[in-house]
């Protein structure tokens, strides 16, 4: 008795839920939504987003929206240089040797279980309230997570490929072009992605504890005077300019880094 198999194949979704309409439609749903229960509420404390949008239009035009904004984003990326090329480094060789990962591994789980709050309040104590005290808390805080990472990365490289290199007697920095850094790809977007995340989140903590200026001293002036359409409007900014860094540099920028992947497969 002859048995034959079907092969089913993969379901595929419509053209249109695959293209960028879904996310717009997404956001759109968001807005109904906030825009229903405001209606609802009919209360200050929860303005509609007729009314954030409008003052985040105003603030734009004759308030200090983008500067404060330009400020806070300022902070992230220096914040996240620091921490991706440190992390970066002792997370490969963390990966790449035994003695040293023995060495800093209980400073690593220390430094990861260690509130981040704790860390800004030291680093201001100790170093005052200034620019280097806050990126430094804030890129202390991330370091950790991106050890990990590009630890497990540096473990998972293909010794095979490592012989081959050693074989056609590759010099170490076309090596680390061609051999090593394509394989940790995966590692520094996983690292990328999370770590602008949180250092986003913990620079607005640091500017709400110390700073004079930024999208976190705005939102703790306005908790002060409870408006909280001034808080939702500083707050939808940060995250409209981090959507935009999503979608226009980071997604892009890891399709072109991983097509010599697809190409393979």
């Amino acid at each position: 008795m002859s048995v034959t198999l079907i092969r089913s194949e993969p379901l595929r979704l419509p053209r249109v839920l695959r293209g960028p309409l879904v996310s717009v439609l997404s956001i759109l749903g968001f807005l109904l939504v906030w825009y229903i229960a405001a209606e609802i509420a009919q209360s200050r404390l929860l303005p509609g987003p007729v009314a954030v949008i409008r003052y985040m239009v105003q603030e734009t035009l004759h308030g200090d929206l983008l500067p404060e904004l330009g400020i806070t984003l300022w902070r992230v990326i220096a914040s996240f240089v620091v921490a991706m090329t440190i992390g970066s480094v002792l997370g490969i060789a963390m990966g790449q040797s035994a003695a040293l990962n023995r060495a800093l591994d209980p400073w690593l789980v220390v430094l990861l279980n260690l509130p981040a709050l704790v860390i800004i309040i030291l680093a201001y104590v100790w170093f005052g309230l200034n620019e280097a005290a806050a990126i430094g808390a804030v890129a202390l805080n991330k370091i950790p997570n991106v050890v990990v990472t590009l630890r497990e990365g540096a473990r998972a490289l293909d010794p095979g490929l490592d012989e081959m290199a050693r074989a056609y007697r590759l010099p170490p920095l076309v090596k680390l072009r061609e051999v090593t850094l394509p394989q940790l790809q995966p590692y520094f977007a996983a690292a990328s992605r999370s770590g602008v995340s949180l250092i986003w989140k913990i620079v607005l903590v640091v500017e709400l504890l110390g700073r004079p200026n930024g999208v976190g001293f705005e939102l703790h002036l306005n908790f002060q005077l409870f408006n909280v359409t001034a808080i939702l409007g500083y707050t939808l900014a940060f995250v409209a300019v981090m959507l935009a860094i999503e979608y226009l540099l980071v997604q892009p920028l890891e399709r072109r880094t991983t097509r010599w992947r697809n190409k393979a497969v």
